[in-house]
């Protein structure tokens, strides 16, 4: 089967910062597991280079929006490897390829007679790229997202007919709970709906930095249809010669912050509708990574607030897979969630290194020390079985609702419950006696066994870490990683351990 994954495409009015490292995180994790269970995955990421924001922050530095797309675009493109994101394509909007598919679709959008011409007059937020509705303004006609004063616009635009989307919307809100993930995020959805759907302008004039409207060269689309498309353009092209849209379209799962929940939820479905094509199964929208500004005070990390952690620091300081695992375990993915560099050093000391790492070197030290660096080919204990009975299962069932966070916890509890086998059965005593020789092979069987399955789940979270782990357990088999391997009592013994380096240094 085919499984398609998305991240929003990131502005390249600035750098990458912690939030666009932790939705690839997200989406890299559902693609990893996917792999696991043997899909055909593809997995997409890229930039958002069109639009007013772009051309402002273009105009403040004195270069070219093109100069600073390419420039802030790289930066996107060097943050993937360094993450370890497994993306299948980097799409960028300024590509030609991607203009013209964007002037197809919404040629076909026009052509069914969804668009007409218009004034438009409101509040506009140029850093969202937003118009906003009266219920979306902050005091003082401000964005109260970014903190400054909405622009008053008045101009001739094209607009999209999303008020005559209003019964198909709700039909497909009553007819799918999980369209849109986690729950809450639902219920907002829908309450924008039920609110009452208006027309949306769809082209801007007074912008040139954007692709043009072809029924009318003078304008150009507003940068949310050029950027929303890119998920179905990017299909046709990413792979050179072969056009994968029949293959994994419609995506399986969009994943994105909260912020941009209108333009996914209500927008998206309603433009793909109007152009005769599939709606994607799901949108997960996660919450906003929060830090205190200088007073105090809690806001979306943001550029613009200066309240960011930059994601490079991190890995540098503690490693690329305990910034996986913290973005992770410290915010339950949909909800708001504070960080801070003190909770990163907290969960990297008391869960990875003495949790964990502690318990990988613990078990591959005594399994060198009392049983000559062998694995001991016996059956693993029956006392631990119901504790990992149907976790491979379990965590699947999860991950297909994108709950990262929780299946995250179930893998974690079994990583207690395993340093708690340690300390019952007190390898290091039981090998003093020798009348308790089987029991040793039993237990240190049992703890090698209870990590590999472990680890194979952990694999989507900590590629790096268990992948080196794996390796000195001695598991060498070419789908170590496959998730119908995760059972318990399923590992062969008689397998040579090797060495290990600390996998979570204490020093970092």
């Amino acid at each position: 089967m085919a499984f398609y994954v998305t991240t929003p495409i990131y502005y390249v009015n600035a750098a990458p910062h912690l939030g666009h490292a932790y939705t690839t995180i997200g989406a890299d994790i559902l693609a990893r597991h996917m792999r696991q269970r043997g899909e055909q995955v593809f997995f997409l990421t890229g930039t958002d280079e069109h639009g007013e924001p772009v051309a402002q922050a273009a105009e403040r530095e004195g270069v070219t929006p093109t100069e600073l797309a390419d420039r802030n675009a790289a930066r996107f493109q060097d943050l993937m490897p360094r993450i370890n994101a497994s993306i299948d394509y980097f799409i960028r909007t300024s590509d030609p390829r991607h203009a013209q598919r964007v002037q197809d679709v919404m040629q076909r959008i026009f052509d069914n007679g969804h668009v007409y011409k218009g004034m438009y007059e409101g509040w506009y937020c140029p850093r969202c790229a937003d118009f906003k509705t009266d219920a979306e303004i902050g005091p003082g006609n401000t964005c109260p997202i970014h903190l400054i004063p909405l622009d008053r616009e008045r101009e001739e635009n094209w607009f999209f007919r999303l008020s005559s989307f209003q019964d198909q919307l709700e039909a497909l809100y009553d007819g799918r709970s999980d369209f849109v993930l986690p729950r809450v995020r639902f219920n907002e959805a829908r309450a924008f709906i039920t609110g009452g759907l208006q027309d949306v302008s769809l082209s801007r004039a007074k912008l040139s930095w954007g692709v043009p409207v072809p029924w009318d060269p003078q304008h150009v689309f507003y940068v949310w249809f050029d950027a929303l498309l890119n998920y179905f353009t990017a299909l046709s092209f990413a792979r050179d010669g072969e056009d994968l849209t029949q293959a994994f379209w419609p995506a399986d799962f969009h994943v994105m912050g909260k912020d941009i929940l209108k333009f996914h939820a209500v927008f998206w479905p309603a433009m793909l509708l109007a152009a005769d094509l599939p709606l994607p199964r799901h949108l997960f929208i996660h919450g906003f990574l929060l830090m205190k500004d200088a007073a105090g005070d809690e806001h979306k990390m943001s550029k613009s607030l200066g309240n960011v952690l930059d994601p490079f620091e991190v890995m540098d300081t503690f490693g690329t897979d305990a910034l996986r695992y913290y973005c992770f375990r410290e915010v339950s993915f949909g909800l708001d969630g504070s960080v801070s560099t003190t909770t990163f050093a907290e969960r990297y000391a008391s869960e990875l290194a003495n949790e964990y790492g502690n318990l990988a070197s613990r078990t591959l030290n005594m399994i060198g020390r009392y049983c000559g660096g062998v694995v001991p080919d016996v059956a693993v204990d029956p006392e631990l079985r119901p504790d990992f009975e149907g976790i491979a299962t379990e965590v699947a069932e999860l991950l297909d609702r994108a709950e990262i966070t929780q299946a995250l916890d179930r893998i974690w509890q079994r990583v207690r419950r395993l340093n708690r086998y340690v300390e019952e059965r007190a390898p290091w005593k039981l090998a003093k006696d020798p009348a308790q020789a089987a029991t040793l092979e039993t237990t240190l069987h049992s703890l090698a066994e209870g990590l590999r399955v472990l680890t194979v789940l952990l694999s989507p979270y900590l590629p790096e870490s268990t992948a080196k782990l794996l390796d000195a357990l001695g598991d060498e088999s070419g789908d170590r990683l496959a998730l119908d391997g995760a059972v318990f009592g399923a590992g062969a013994g008689g397998a040579a351990i090797g060495e290990l380096a600390p996998l979570f240094p204490k020093s970092a």
